[in-house]
């Protein structure tokens, strides 16, 4: 019997129950002719498992599939994507789900959650984290439409070459309601600011005015008395468009932390594992990915940010209007290269040969160059976004043929051309069959 005297409850009270019948039975009690009626009602074990525990002495065995797993799964056929993604250090599940749902995958969460928690070990190892700081700060409270944050994040990617590069994200949000927009660009220049918040701003619509750090686009340094100077480009946009800025504290994220956050939730939610083609393909995305968490519901302001911000905030805020001064910021000027070529987003485009000036305004819109005349009175070409590295030519880049002058009065001067002579050989004096010259 010492084979029973377990830690499981079943096992203790079977053990139990059997010392008791053999201390009321005394010397005629028998294991093999044990009242099983008895034993079942001591505890409470059925009928049919003391019956096998009885062929087995009443020693518990372990199942004869102790160990086994299934040898098909609903997993089977996406593992290989959830391990990139575990590889590239995605441990969302979430993510995971989203991104095997569409290549059909119909399991459950809590499937995808098992497998991650079962293979940990092909995330790589994190940085160690410092311990966290025990201070303590008062949260910067907003009205509805007053105020707007933007940041700028970066990324790397790696082109098909195996090349790294850049991505500048852009990322604009709503300090009342939480309302998001996020924008690509090749780089964070100051045209690519300015076009970044129009697109917002015609997204969301016009604050009073926009939290932001200390970027050198914005702000050049500060006077005596402290008030920021303004990056003169910057200032005519802010009165162009008609808002203000208010510069935030450096290294101080409970000003403009939401925008930060938002920063942090694309890098860790949209870009996780994400593959594309172009920044027309990834800012079609990452639209798609602004609208769909627009509309889910946020516990903060108990409710989903598109509702609160097409109630609440769209009641303060403006319009914004595309008027001439609009388009200026729209569209950044380029000058012309001696061979007809003007350099936009790191790609050559042909400029028509009829054109002649030195500068033109080119922007992108989807999949599509446009460039225009300096003063935006002429629409000269449109190029294909193939964002290919090599020179996209125009039809009329080059002149059809060099110009030729021809006569304009009567040709009266005329010359004769002769043969050319053919020079003579070594041996050409005793040539007997040429005819002599006579004297006569």
């Amino acid at each position: 019997m010492k084979d029973l005297s377990s830690n499981d409850f079943a096992k203790q009270s079977l053990a139990q129950a059997i010392e008791e019948m053999k201390s009321l039975q005394g010397e005629d009690f028998s294991i093999n002719t044990i009242n099983l009626a008895e034993l079942q009602r001591r505890t409470g074990i059925s009928r049919q498992r003391l019956r096998t525990l009885k062929a087995n002495g009443f020693k518990y065995l372990p199942h004869a599939r102790t160990g086994r797993s299934n040898q098909t799964s609903v997993l089977d056929g996406y593992t290989a994507i959830i391990d990139n993604l575990l590889k590239q250090g995605v441990t969302n599940s979430k993510v995971c789900m989203q991104r095997i749902t569409e290549y059909g995958y119909a399991g459950s969460l809590s499937t995808v959650k098992r497998y991650i928690s079962t293979h940990k070990g092909l995330v790589p190892a994190k940085r160690q984290l410092v311990a966290p700081q025990g201070s303590r700060g008062h949260r910067f409270i907003t009205e509805p439409g007053e105020a707007f944050q933007m940041d700028w994040g970066f990324a790397k990617v790696i082109d098909p070459f195996g090349q790294e590069f850049n991505a500048a994200c852009f990322a604009m949000v709503c300090h009342h309601c939480g309302e998001r927009y996020v924008e690509f660009f090749p780089n964070a220049r100051q045209e690519n600011l300015f076009i970044g918040m129009l697109h917002a701003f015609a997204f969301m619509g016009i604050p009073r005015y926009v939290l932001t750090d200390n970027m050198k686009s914005v702000v050049i340094r500060r006077d005596l008395d402290g008030r920021p100077v303004w990056q003169k480009d910057y200032e005519s946009f802010m009165d162009t468009v008609g808002f203000y800025t208010k510069l935030c504290k450096p290294r101080h994220p409970f000003t403009k932390g939401k925008v930060e956050r938002l920063v942090r939730f694309v890098k860790e939610n949209f870009l996780a594992g994400r593959q594309f083609y172009n920044y027309s393909d990834l800012n079609e995305a990452a639209l798609e990915w602004c609208m769909f968490h627009n509309g889910q519901f946020s516990r903060y302001i108990d409710d989903t940010p598109d509702h609160v911000h097409g109630s609440a905030c769209a009641e303060k805020l403006s319009v914004l209007t595309e008027s001439e001064s609009i388009k200026y910021f729209l569209c950044p000027e380029r000058k012309i290269s001696f061979d007809g070529f003007i350099n936009y987003e790191g790609r050559r485009f042909g400029v028509p040969y009829s054109y002649h000036f030195k500068t033109v305004r080119v922007c992108r819109k989807n999949d599509l160059i446009y460039i225009y005349s300096s003063d935006f009175s002429e629409l000269l070409t449109v190029h294909d976004v193939t964002w290919s590295k090599r020179d996209r030519y125009c039809s009329d880049q080059f002149p059809p043929l060099v110009p030729e002058e021809y006569p304009t009065a009567p040709i009266t001067t005329v010359v004769r051309q002769l043969e050319a002579e053919t020079p003579a050989l070594g041996f050409e004096k005793f040539n007997f069959d040429k005819e002599v010259p006579s004297n006569d």
